[in-house]
């Protein structure tokens, strides 16, 4: 049966200028015009400024991303035609209105495509934390010092038999459980909308958050932002965590209560590697910088560079879809934004 040609919605792209020049280098830029009607200039920051509302009236498909405005219903109500937002970035919580679902706009985000980088830094932090390599780092460099005395110093080595617990089986939960299979290590997680069976899809033994603390050398955080996971683990779970623990959040600084965590660690009972933190990014005075066992990287896990580009390939899918009249492979759903990040 021949197919009848695809539409070209009017569209216009809403993101920071940064992460636009990231996602969409010439041949996925080149792409976007051939799926779309597009205007010059093709990107915007402010979608309220009078040549945006002008462009707005017409606009079918809007492109959004990091760096982007929140849409507010101020949004919604410039654009009379708009038919789908395509979020080229993760959580699109805090940057949609709920107007946005009421008035019927199909939703999408590249999500599980920046799910692949944060799991593999997570499963590459692991295996390095392991492997104790940073207290071999700098054992061997005291070692000019004191040689030899160090290695008395370094804890036991775990990447064989050790124990991970996965504090959520979202989607980097699932997939740095996953990832793990190829390690000869023991997988834990602890997720209230996972039963044993999804768990056990996904690589992992569920049981309870406590348990799960307790029982792991290595516990890696990828729990949702929500109100009731504020200082999900605080000072009381952290102090089930074993002697020369590891602690790796990826996830939100939120969920870790950080003066708690930096008691714990100052007693050189616990690493911490914290990808994010509470706020973010942290006043030059914070004293998590100087806290002994704490390792801040500058929220990097997610899709950088390159990597971007499996999120323009997820937004350039769903075009291609929407044009045939087929359904998204990645929509939103409403119902979901309680449990999600």
């Amino acid at each position: 049966m021949a197919s009848t040609s695809p539409s070209r919605p009017p569209a216009l792209v809403a993101m920071g200028a940064s992460a636009f020049a990231d996602l969409f280098d010439a041949p996925r830029l080149a792409s976007l015009r051939e799926l779309t009607e597009l205007e010059e200039p093709v990107r915007v920051d402010d979608l309220t400024s009078p040549h945006a509302v002008a462009r707005l009236r017409d606009v079918e498909v809007l492109v959004t991303g990091w760096g982007g405005p929140r849409l507010g219903p101020e949004v919604l109500a410039t654009a009379p035609r708009l038919r789908a937002i395509l979020h080229a970035g993760g959580s699109v919580k805090g940057q949609i209105s709920q107007a946005f679902w009421d008035a019927g706009v199909m939703v999408t985000s590249a999500a599980d495509a920046n799910a692949i980088p944060v799991a593999e830094f997570t499963v590459a932090t692991i295996i390095l934390e392991a492997k104790r390599v940073a207290a071999y780092i700098d054992g061997y460099a005291r070692s000019r010092d004191v040689a030899g005395a160090w290695r008395a110093d370094v804890p036991p080595a775990l990447g064989f038999g050790g124990t991970v617990g996965i504090v959520g089986l979202s989607r980097v939960g699932r997939r740095v459980a996953e990832l793990l299979r190829a390690f000869d290590l023991r997988v834990l997680a602890a997720d209230p909308f996972h039963d044993a069976r999804s768990a056990a899809l996904a690589g992992a033994q569920l049981t309870g958050l406590d348990d799960l603390l307790a029982q792991s050398d290595i516990v890696t955080i990828h729990a949702p932002e929500l109100p009731e996971t504020r200082h999900l683990i605080d000072a009381r779970r952290l102090a089930l965590l074993r002697q020369d623990g590891v602690l790796i959040n990826t996830a939100r600084g939120s969920l870790v209560d950080s003066e708690a965590l930096m008691a714990r660690c100052r007693a050189g009972t616990l690493r911490a590697i914290l990808d994010v933190t509470e706020p973010e990014p942290l006043p030059a005075d914070s004293p998590l910088f100087t806290t002994p066992g704490v390792v801040l990287t500058p929220h990097i896990a997610g899709a950088m560079h390159a990597e971007t580009h499996r999120l323009a390939d997820a937004v350039l899918e769903e075009l291609r879809r929407l044009n045939e009249s087929q359904p998204p492979l990645h929509r939103v759903d409403r119902g979901s934004l309680s449990h999600i990040a």
